[in-house]
């Protein structure tokens, strides 16, 4: 059977602010998001809030009720002069991965298209996992189609990833960084704790995870820097393969 690589995005691959809090500012900048939007939000905070917290946050896109599913293209236009400035090291593990031939999988809780967008920027072919919303004449309902890959619906991301593709859960590998993935990392062999919240260090600590520390610096992929990813990796005697085409 195959072996996967799951990363998470946010605090993983990339630094504070989280993408789609980017993309919500963007929305607020554009007049897109109102007060009657966050209003929508609140009151389905208050009624999941008991059921589950972490959904209650993490699952909750009613505030992007009767939004155009066009801005996310217009957000990521304004992006283009800007790459996401992934964590070098992050990148430096991708391309382990692809060396060594690991089926490689983006599973985070942002919109999908916002998911999709990230994995086209990686020198290394990424399969994205993310939340999907119903849409109804170009405009979301507010409604998720299926459930939000967050929390416990990450595991179950991943069971569904491992039938599709054929993969051995008990010989992958995932990354994440919030208490939130702890179910993530304990579905599969090879869990990493990065950048990791205290309560996620804990755990990494009592379940002897490894714990990395990935820092924020520029994009080596804003700079052309594919060969200062190379070098890094071949200092580090970590095998590369880069995907130049």
């Amino acid at each position: 059977m195959a072996i996967g690589a799951f990363f998470d995005l946010d605090g993983t691959l990339l630094g504070s602010p989280s993408l789609e809090r980017r993309f919500l500012r963007y929305l607020r900048w554009r007049g897109d998001l109102t007060a009657a939007h966050a209003a929508r939000w609140l009151l389905e905070f208050m009624r999941r809030v008991w059921r589950d917290p972490s959904g209650a946050v993490h699952g909750n896109k009613a505030h992007l009720t009767g939004v155009r599913t066009g801005t996310v293209d217009a957000f990521l236009a304004s992006l283009s002069r800007h790459p996401f400035a992934f964590f070098p090291d992050s990148l430096v593990r991708l391309e382990w991965h692809a060396a060594q031939g690991h089926r490689i999988f983006l599973v985070s809780g942002t919109l999908k298209p916002l998911a999709e967008a990230v994995c086209l920027q990686l020198l290394v072919k990424m399969t994205p996992c993310g939340t999907e919303l119903d849409v109804v004449e170009g405009r979301w309902t507010g409604e998720v189609l299926g459930e939000a890959v967050c929390g416990p619906g990450k595991p179950r991301a991943l069971a569904r990833l491992a039938s599709a593709h054929g993969l051995d859960l008990g010989s992958s590998y995932a990354y994440g960084d919030s208490w939130g993935d702890r179910l993530m990392l304990e579905s599969v062999g090879h869990p990493a704790a990065v950048n990791p919240s205290a309560r996620l260090e804990r755990l990494a600590c009592q379940r002897g995870w490894p714990i990395l520390r990935w820092q924020e610096r520029d994009s080596p992929q804003a700079h052309g820097g594919a060969a200062a990813v190379a070098r890094r990796a071949q200092r580090e005697g970590i095998p590369i393969f880069l995907n130049t085409k």
